[in-house]
Order: structure tokens, then sequence, then C-alpha cells
């Protein structure tokens, strides 16, 4: 049922009106290396990213081990993409450039 007015984010998507530095401030570090690993192994790809996880998942060769939680680094990696997609940055260099 329809209450009209607009959608109110649900608690997995109300981070993605944050501003980067309140975004990257609130990421835990493993989420910190998927940004690091992202730039360095995978070219800057999100998609390389979730596609070396999925390898893993299903016992295929891949690139690189970057955990046990697969599934928690698929879920951070959506809502890192989701967030650069609706502010059209790249998480890695906002962090770059403030130097962390």
């Amino acid at each position: 049922m329809s209450h009209g007015g607009a959608a109110v984010p649900g608690p997995d998507e109300a981070h993605l009106d944050l501003p980067p530095e309140a975004f990257l401030a609130h990421l835990e570090p493993y989420e910190r290396v998927l940004l690091d690993l992202k730039d360095t192994l995978y070219e800057g790809s999100w998609e390389r990213v979730l596609a070396d996880l999925r390898a893993r998942l299903v016992g295929a060769p891949y690139v690189y081990k970057l955990s046990q939680k697969i599934s928690r680094d698929i879920a951070a990696i959506e809502r890192m993409r989701a967030y650069e997609i609706r502010h059209g940055i790249d998480l890695t260099r906002v962090l770059k450039q403030r130097g962390t």
C-alpha cells in the first residue's frame, strides 16, 4: 500500500546521501582494503573485483584471495559502488586527495 510522497531510504540506503568525507569516515578497515585493491590490482574496476570474488565462490580461478567473508565483501563493494554512482566520484581518488 502506498502512502504517497517520496520513499524513505532504508537503513541500507541512508549512507548514500552522506558527503564523501563522512562516508569514508564510516568505512570499516576491510572496506578500505577493498578500495585499495580495486585501485591497485583491478585497475579501478569494481566489476573485476566482484568477478574475482564470485569466481572464488564457485571454485573458479581467481586473482587475489580477498577474505573468507566473500558475501560481506560483495555487500560492501555494492554499497561503495552505489555511493560512487550516486555522487559521480571515485572513493579511492577522494582517499588519495585526503592523503589517508
